[in-house]
């Protein structure tokens, strides 16, 4: 099994070897020319997003600046909406579904160093996929750790360190995050405290 293999396996490997480290290095290049955009150049900030992640879906707008390990490791469907400082730590595969949400500052993490400090020191780490499903929401400054599923519909509140898959269609938060309800048929009335939703 090569390095990039163990890389996506969930295995042990060094990360600062010198032939993926010069891999890395020209997908943040890419990454680095996205954050160089200006707000007005929406079509170039797409062929850039296009060239630096394996999939991007239509209608999606991610806001600079955003931070990526590779980049070339997410795979996102369509209409989804980043706000500012999107974190995608795709040493391994991210899964972004359709209509997926992030507010500022998340962060998507799949990789981890071994908690024993002999083998961490030598710069080794693991790397677990991430997947979110279709319609989620991931509020401001959430942290979604390595080898979870977010499932649609379910919304992660804000500040929330996801340690373990969360079902589809709750509401979810804390740290670590748990679900505190599912959603329900208050929620298709209302949208906030008392609310009612009037979207005529």
């Amino acid at each position: 099994m090569d390095l990039r293999e163990k890389m996506k396996s969930g295995k042990l490997y060094s990360c600062d070897d010198e032939d993926l480290m010069a891999e890395q290095t020209g997908c943040l290049e890419i990454l680095y020319d996205y954050n160089q955009t200006r707000p007005s150049e929406g079509q170039k900030r797409q062929d850039i997003l296009k060239k630096l992640f394996a999939e991007i879906g239509k209608n999606c707008y991610i806001e600079p600046p955003l931070h990526a390990n590779w980049g070339k490791h997410v795979h996102m469907g369509n209409d989804v909406y980043a706000n500012f400082h999107l974190t995608l730590v795709d040493d391994a595969d991210i899964f972004i579904g359709n209509h997926v949400m992030f507010g500022p500052n998340v962060v998507v993490d799949t990789a981890a160093h071994p908690i024993r400090p002999d083998i961490r020191k030598k710069q080794i780490q693991f790397n677990v996929p991430v997947t979110i499903e279709d319609n989620v929401w991931v509020g401001a400054g959430s942290i979604i750790l390595p080898g979870v599923r977010i499932g649609e519909n379910s919304v992660i509140g804000a500040g929330s360190v996801v340690t373990r898959d969360i079902p589809a269609n709750v509401v979810a938060y804390g740290s670590p995050c748990r679900v505190i309800r599912a959603i329900s048929e208050r929620d298709w009335r209302y949208y906030f405290k008392d609310w009612e939703i009037d979207l005529e």
